[in-house]
């Protein structure tokens, strides 16, 4: 019984006797005082931060009810409510040096990430998406070895990105869309699965060296940038891809190689400037169940028969003649999609994929220079 009495004693004062390393305690002071007092409502986590009390000694009864996790006397994790906290972050962050996690998601947080931000040396994830974070793309973001999870996106970023993230050995999801970056695509961490850049202003060419090494992604979101010249066949390849969407863009022309145990399941490559014919070999992808081609494109010629595999398929605004595969319109038929606004004879109207009228006679036989053209081509 005296045995028992007295491990329960150490127990607690073991527990008692932890107190958060007064650099961090500096740090998280500084991150409450960054931020506009009207702004921390009095259900929130900051509230909760009363440094009357300890921050890592437990019970949390009254003070620091959430916003950080600790582990012994150092803080591991800063995870804020979205609570519509506005204000900036303080470079004192880099204190809290044993920091895992850093999510700020869906506040109002403005001004400049802090360069001391990435010094951190353990950091595995950092999430700020959805504030209004400025300034150019910070170089020093190559800097976090560790990192596994970098998603800043919806915010006012600025820039081009470094010239390579090859040395994010670890990093896995990557997500900067919606932000005003400049410049190519840089060159990509061998571990990425999750490569999203969506809605900037990224332009050139989709080079081969910006994806050689990243062989186990799985999802390329590309879309709302100024990416221009042809989508290489090799691009399609990776035998991890399942979808890839390249929407608008200035793309002018795609090539399609035989795949290879590929697992390509959904590919969007509407609102470009791709001309040309479609490739029969692109219905060959194993996998493939949704194929977006729609408008901005003018592609020409017939519709393959090899496309009626297809479970979604949106083909409408282009250039496309002659009579769309009968397979198509089959009590069988699983295809939705449209095949609307084109130059085809004979779209059935009672076919969800025939909705939208053909293009007028005029467009097509301009588009085709010529009507004996067009009429010995359909």
């Amino acid at each position: 019984m005296y045995t028992i009495i007295i491990i329960l004693l150490l127990i607690l004062s073991t527990t008692a006797a932890i107190t958060t390393l007064s650099s961090d305690i500096t740090a998280l002071k500084a991150i409450k005082s960054s931020i506009n007092p009207a702004t921390i409502p009095t259900y929130t986590c900051l509230h909760s931060w009363d440094f009357t009390s300890d921050p890592c000694s437990p019970p949390h009864v009254t003070h620091f009810l959430c916003g950080l996790s600790c582990s012994g006397d150092r803080v591991t994790q800063l995870t804020l409510d979205p609570a519509g906290y506005s204000g900036t972050l303080p470079p004192l962050v880099s204190q809290l040096t044993q920091l895992i996690t850093i999510d700020l998601s869906d506040n109002r947080f403005h001004g400049p990430i802090p360069n001391s931000l990435f010094s951190l040396p353990n950091l595995q994830t950092l999430i700020l998406a959805g504030n209004s974070f400025s300034g150019v793309s910070p170089p020093a973001i190559t800097n976090l070895k560790r990192i596994q999870t970098l998603d800043v996106s919806h915010n006012s970023l600025s820039g081009s990105l470094p010239k390579t993230f090859a040395s994010l050995t670890e990093l896995t999801r990557l997500d900067l869309s919606f932000n005003q970056l400049t410049g190519p695509i840089p060159i990509l961490p061998k571990n990425i699965i999750q490569l999203a850049l969506k809605a900037n202003s990224l332009s050139g060419y989709l080079q081969k060296q910006s994806f050689a090494e990243s062989t186990q992604m799985e999802v390329i979101e590309l879309s709302q940038n100024s990416l221009t010249g042809t989508i290489p066949g090799w691009f399609f390849l990776s035998p991890s891809l399942q979808q890839i969407n390249l929407s608008n863009n200035s793309f002018t022309r795609f090539e399609i190689l035989k795949p290879v145990n590929s697992s390509l399941v959904a590919v969007n490559l509407g609102f470009n400037k791709l001309s040309g014919y479609l490739p029969a070999a692109f219905p060959a992808y194993p996998m493939l169940a949704s194929l977006t081609l729609s408008y901005n494109n003018n592609l020409k010629g017939r519709i393959p028969w090899e496309y009626t595999k297809l479970t979604r398929l949106f083909l409408d605004g282009n250039l496309f003649i002659g009579l769309p595969p009968k397979e198509f319109f089959t009590r069988k038929a699983s295809v939705s999609g449209s095949l609307g606004d084109n130059c085809l004879k004979s779209c059935p109207a009672w076919s969800e994929l025939c909705f939208k009228s053909q293009k007028p006679w005029s467009v097509c036989q301009k588009a085709y220079r010529h009507r004996g053209k067009l009429e010995s081509k359909s």
